[in-house]
């Protein structure tokens, strides 16, 4: 690597550092002030609502990763701009185009570190702030995921009347359905037991219907206990709780192929995952429409505007592309292109215009 690529390369860095910082600390306040408000319940201290919120500080990182890194790799590069030093690049030549490409192959890497955090960190850091606070409020980790659920697992249809903590299920009831869509047996269990592959229920009543005869026969047997094999696992449980957007990328996949082998609706899981799959084809558009402005005649308009107006192209891209992505959702078109035609139409013609600008 070139001194000028290291040069640029730390500018883009130290930057994107400190819009991290910002932005997370606005983040951050208000979310402390949120806080404020459960502070005095038992023993939920403002030394814990301050620990709660540094533990969320991975998660809000990920989640705005994008905003994070445009502006700053943009104002990194306004930076090198407004001082001249793009002028001098250009001079000793580095084109346009050369230029760009540098600062989204470092922006790019900025996406790998978020995506790490968000992935492997953010997650441990998230369950770690909700389970403190909880216990610091007086209630027990267990109590967080009390509601039952229902939930279809092939020819079998599953409730559970209170899921303690994705392991111990309380009046759980399993509805076995035949090929014709019949009910071939029902088991009722006061209590049951989740290893990942199977429920060992306790004290099981199994009710067979018999339909060979004129009139149904229903037949009862008791069992101490009664094993049954279940295709989902422990973190499916544990997603039936979380909105989309909390679910690492790993889950949101098993929760969609799950959902599809059982012929249940997953559009809205699907939106979510190719949101995040094509979260770099979205930042390289949205950086190459605001490095438009950036190199950009100063005729007319000052270079401070012209970075701004960039950044808020950039940003409104951004959110066009998150409704488009959410109008999957209604208008049954698919999430997939919804999500990446805006982004490689604007890429391509951004492309089209410093590829011009570079060679005019």
């Amino acid at each position: 690597m070139k001194i000028r690529d290291r040069y640029i390369a730390k500018t883009l860095l130290s930057y994107t550092i400190v819009v991290l910082m910002v932005w997370t600390s606005i983040y951050s306040f208000f979310n402390f002030l949120a806080e404020l408000n459960s502070v005095g319940t038992e023993d939920y201290t403002i030394l814990a609502a301050f620990t709660n919120i540094i533990l969320q500080l991975p998660e809000v990182a990920y989640k705005q990763a994008s905003p994070i890194i445009l502006l700053g790799c943009i104002l990194g590069m306004g930076h090198l701009a407004t001082t001249g030093q793009l002028l001098i690049f250009r001079v000793s030549g580095a084109s346009i185009f050369k230029i760009t490409l540098l600062t989204l192959k470092n922006s790019l890497i900025f996406v790998l570190f978020f995506i790490c955090i968000g992935e492997f960190l953010a997650p441990i850091s998230s369950n770690l702030a909700k389970s403190s606070k909880l216990n610091a409020m007086g209630n027990s980790s267990t109590s967080f995921n009390q509601e039952g659920f229902w939930i279809r697992d092939g020819d079998n249809f599953i409730n559970v009347k209170k899921n303690i903590n994705g392991i111990l299920f309380s009046g759980i009831t399993v509805i076995e359905v035949n090929s014709l869509n019949k009910i071939e047996r029902v088991i009722k269990s006061e209590n049951a037991i989740f290893d990942g592959d199977s429920l060992d229920m306790s004290g099981s009543e199994i009710f067979s219907i018999d339909e060979s005869n004129y009139f149904d026969r229903i037949s009862l047997k008791e069992r101490n206990s009664y094993d049954k094999t279940v295709s989902f696992d422990q973190d499916l449980i544990n997603s039936l709780e979380k909105e989309p957007e909390d679910l690492s990328t790993w889950t949101l996949i098993k929760q969609i192929r799950f959902l599809s082998d059982n012929k249940l609706r997953s559009v809205v899981f699907k939106v979510e995952l190719y949101k995040r799959l094509i979260q770099p084809i979205t930042l390289i558009a949205m950086i190459l429409l605001a490095m438009l402005f950036i190199f950009g005649s100063t005729r007319d308009v000052t270079l401070g505007r012209k970075i701004f107006f960039g950044v808020a192209l950039g940003l409104s891209f951004e959110m066009l592309s998150r409704v488009a992505s959410a109008m999957a959702l209604g208008l049954d078109f698919s999430p997939f292109l919804s999500s990446i035609l805006p982004s490689i139409v604007v890429m391509f013609s951004a492309v089209i215009l410093l590829l011009k600008k570079s060679f005019s």
